[in-house]
């Protein structure tokens, strides 16, 4: 190697060296300048972390004991600690414990009692169910106007059902009508128009 391409070697060794003293500055300015708004980031996102890790924590908590709740309460109705844990804890499954309970003891009070849940369809079930069970004619009548009724076929075929024990064919033949084809109790509606209605 000549002195030259030595000198040129040395040269851009200290320029990369330049380069990356310059650049570490940079860095460590940049750092004193900002150090405290990227504490705060590090801190705030140590925090979201660990709150999320809680809060996860809590939610399987509360689970494991609302379906141990659950559990015991299948086991033993009446088992008032049980019931407790499982509506503080979980006030949706609670109202599908009550539903089957009500249903279960044809307990008009327990199903009335979930007019307001807010666990889906428990409602609309219980609405049914209560006037089925208080044979409440009028009701379930309401029951089947109502948009998204879930036993709305049903509630048709009750009332139907009933037309025909007081006589009234019309009556049950434009229930029966009113169950759509693609129901799956539209059979039974059927059989139901041309055996029983006649």
């Amino acid at each position: 190697m000549s002195l030259k391409e030595n000198m040129d070697a040395l040269k851009e060794e200290l320029s990369s060296e330049e380069k990356f003293f310059e650049s570490a500055v940079r860095t460590e300015r940049f750092v004193k300048r900002y150090q405290k708004p990227l504490i705060a980031a590090v801190a705030a996102s140590l925090l979201v972390v660990a709150g999320a890790i809680g809060y996860q924590s809590y939610t399987n908590s509360k689970m494991e004991s609302s379906n141990a709740a659950f559990n015991v309460l299948l086991v033993n109705p009446s088992d008032a600690k049980a019931e407790e844990t499982l509506k503080n804890d979980n006030p949706k499954l609670y109202d599908v414990w009550k539903l089957s309970r009500g249903i279960a003891q044809n307990d008009v009070a327990i199903l009335e009692s979930l007019k307001n849940s807010e666990a889906f369809g428990i409602a609309d079930i219980a609405q049914y169910e209560a006037a089925s069970i208080k044979g409440d004619m009028q009701s379930l009548n309401q029951y089947t106007k109502k948009q998204g009724a879930l036993y709305k076929d049903l509630a048709l075929l009750e009332l139907a059902v009933t037309a025909i024990e007081k006589g009234d064919v019309s009556g049950a033949h434009q229930k029966i009508s009113l169950i759509s084809e693609d129901s799956p109790l539209y059979q039974v509606a059927q059989a139901l128009s041309h055996y029983g209605v006649k």
